[in-house]
């Protein structure tokens, strides 16, 4: 949304914006309750969305969490909690660029530093499956898009850049 917002004031400087220009803002206004309804689920079920998470990779890949020989679950589980967090905010906003922008190209550095990024593609993979397990689907339905970015962007090798 704020990124749409700038967007228009920059397409539209000196004249009025055109109605379709104008569309994006209604839709946002029409879904902005089930918006912050999703927000606040999120919000009370993050830490059963990531234990969840957690026990899946660790039953069906256990060796996953582990990069380099070192073992990441403690970080794991905070870097998680960080990007839902991050995640849940864009379903409130209605503004994956932002999230992008601002948060996930830094977040992808890091994890490529580390060598994490298998790691992040297993847990947003895993993650959208959890999702759609505790979470209502018309919730799921607005997580899940970002969720899938989330593990496009944290999840790719440098190669695949």
């Amino acid at each position: 949304m704020l990124s749409k917002l700038q967007q228009l004031g920059i397409n539209s400087d000196g004249r009025y914006a055109s109605d379709d220009e104008l569309q994006f803002m209604d839709n946002y206004i029409n879904s902005f309750d089930a918006r912050v309804e999703a927000y606040r689920r999120i919000k009370a079920v993050e830490t059963e969305i990531v234990e969840a998470v957690f026990a899946k990779i660790q039953a069906s890949q256990p060796k996953a969490l582990l990069i380099k020989g070192e073992d990441t679950r403690i970080k794991w589980k905070q870097d998680t909690l960080r990007v839902l967090r991050h995640s849940a905010m864009t379903v409130l906003l209605d503004d994956p660029e932002l999230l992008r922008q601002q948060f996930l190209y830094w977040f992808q550095t890091i994890m490529q530093a580390f060598g994490a990024q298998e790691a992040c593609n297993v847990t947003y993979l895993v993650m959208q499956d959890v999702v759609k397990q505790i979470l209502p689907k018309d919730i799921a339905d607005l997580l899940c898009p970002i969720l899938e970015m989330n593990r496009n962007l944290l999840g790719a090798q440098l190669r695949d850049l």
